[in-house]
């Protein structure tokens, strides 16, 4: 299995030769995300992120893939990926903005009260709602890979990521530091974000599938071997 400096690297590397599709796959994205957020209210836009933008991120990330793979990148499989993977990235979006919500009626009812329990509460709430995310780096690369059903895709995700904590972890922490970094700059989170975030989490998470499959054919060859010897 490949270390993740090596994939920053291979990542860079694919982002950079393919970067007008990156580009186009991303502003395709934030120009339906950029409205939702600006436009309207918190409530609502936690409903409308993932029935409208989920699905269309879920084709940037099968687009990606494609690319990932060695296809010619283009525009169309975007679109057609949000029309095939849209009840999953759906119902997975509104998966994660039920945490979101945990995560900030927790803080609005906790962060009211005085004393260190509630503040404690508070903490341990936004670990569980963290963790939830860290672990589910790779959900989306594993239903559009391997066209899993979204709630096997999500517990597949936790048990890869407990099989590889120190891995998964490093990994979300290197999206989460470029994620911020182009936030800061706005025009490069609408232009860049979802693919370069598409292209990466999917050579993650092909990454750890070879290794996986490495070691059960290395496990199989052993016991085949045993067995003869």
């Amino acid at each position: 299995m490949r270390s993740l400096s090596q994939l920053i690297v291979q990542a860079g590397g694919l982002v950079y030769r393919e970067m007008i599709a990156v580009f186009l796959f991303s502003a395709v994205s934030s120009a339906v995300l950029m409205p939702l957020v600006f436009l309207f209210s918190a409530g609502t836009a936690l409903l409308l992120v993932p029935v409208v933008y989920a699905p269309l991120l879920a084709g940037v990330f099968y687009a990606a893939h494609r690319m990932v793979a060695g296809e010619r990148p283009r525009l169309k499989d975007v679109f057609a990926g949000a029309v095939r993977f849209f009840i999953p990235s759906a119902v997975f979006g509104l998966l994660c903005s039920l945490f979101v919500l945990i995560l900030a009626s927790t803080w609005w009812y906790y962060g009211q009260k005085d004393g260190m329990l509630h503040w404690a509460l508070a903490i341990f709430q936004t670990y569980f709602v963290t963790m939830f995310f860290v672990s589910q780096l790779y959900t989306l690369p594993l239903i559009v890979q391997e066209n899993e059903p979204v709630f096997r895709a999500v517990g597949r995700s936790v048990k890869l990521t407990v099989t590889h904590p120190g891995y998964t972890i490093g990994a979300f922490l290197q999206l989460l530091c470029v994620t911020v970094l182009l936030g800061l700059t706005v025009v490069g989170f609408a232009f860049l974000f979802a693919g370069m975030a598409a292209v990466y989490s999917n050579m993650v998470a092909r990454n750890v599938l070879a290794g996986r499959e490495e070691k059960a054919e290395n496990q199989g060859g052993k016991t085949w071997g045993g067995i003869a010897g």
